[in-house]
């Protein structure tokens, strides 16, 4: 695997979500897609891949409310296998259990997406290595096309067991209201660069990545931020490489009039960050 998500680069580490049905979500995250319980309490449940760090969080807070349609906020968190073998392992076991999902080849990575109970977004994927990446002036050669199935089955006979050890957050895509307010945000404030540009959406990374953050309006642009206690995104990490880097970045949030109180911040559209080291 490369090296985008340790230092020196700032990358997504957990994302905080909310659900109907706290035991419901529990059985699709551990069967389904192959999380392990780290901590669960009456409204919460932590899930890991390592048996350490937490990678996902279900909260079903009191009067929760269903996904709402048209709003900023959580498109997909995008986990990361470590190798191809893994993908094979994760593909064979859906189509075993007859789960429903898509898939796509974006040249940088092989991807799988199922929904949650509840409709939140989930990624599943693989990267090539770097070095197969094709860039341009700067920015990374990425398309959706058609992913080679059997290709990725034949790679490995083995059985599921649930996610690698090795496992990490790759990335967030999330819904925005303005992407010119986005990427200042992004790229002005938190120090992302923009490294590959899509209709209606930019993709942005630290270290050369082909993106630890993608940002779209394709709920439409002015859309609405996602009210509090409904399904979807409550907070994600940035996990910076350093002390240092964290409040440089702090300073140039509070630069560009963004609100930073004890080091969690919120997005233009609402999407709120826990800044941590």
């Amino acid at each position: 695997m490369d090296h985008f998500h340790e230092k020196p680069n700032t990358f997504v580490g957990e994302v905080n979500i909310n659900v109907t049905d706290l035991a419901r979500s529990i059985d699709f995250y551990t069967n389904v897609i192959g999380l392990k319980i780290l901590n669960e309490s009456k409204q919460q449940a932590v899930l890991t891949a390592n048996g350490k760090t937490a990678l996902v969080t279900l909260e079903q807070p009191d009067g929760v409310m269903p996904k709402q349609g048209r709003t900023a906020g959580l498109y997909h968190f995008a986990i990361l296998l470590p190798e191809r073998k893994d993908l094979a392992a994760f593909l064979r076991h859906l189509l075993q259990t007859g789960q429903r999902f898509g898939a796509a080849d974006h040249y940088v990575s092989e991807a799988i997406y199922i929904d949650d109970p509840d409709g939140n977004g989930i990624e599943i994927y693989r990267d090539r290595p770097s070095s197969e990446w094709t860039w341009n002036d700067g920015l990374v050669d990425m398309a959706t096309v058609q992913l080679d199935g059997d290709s990725i089955l034949s790679e490995s006979e083995e059985e599921f067991t649930g996610l690698p050890a090795g496992t990490v957050m790759g990335h967030i895509h999330l819904h925005v209201s303005n992407i010119p307010e986005a990427e200042n945000f992004y790229i002005k404030g938190l120090g992302f660069q923009v490294v590959s540009h899509y209709p209606q959406a930019i993709f942005t990374s630290t270290g050369g990545y082909h993106h630890h953050i993608a940002l779209n309006t394709w709920q439409g642009v002015g859309a609405p931020r996602r009210p509090e206690n409904s399904v979807g995104l409550n907070w994600y990490t940035l996990v910076f490489p350093s002390e240092e880097a964290r409040e440089e970045a702090v300073a140039r949030l509070k630069g560009i009039g963004a609100a930073v109180n004890d080091y969690v911040t919120e997005d233009p559209s609402g999407n709120q960050i826990q800044l941590i080291v």
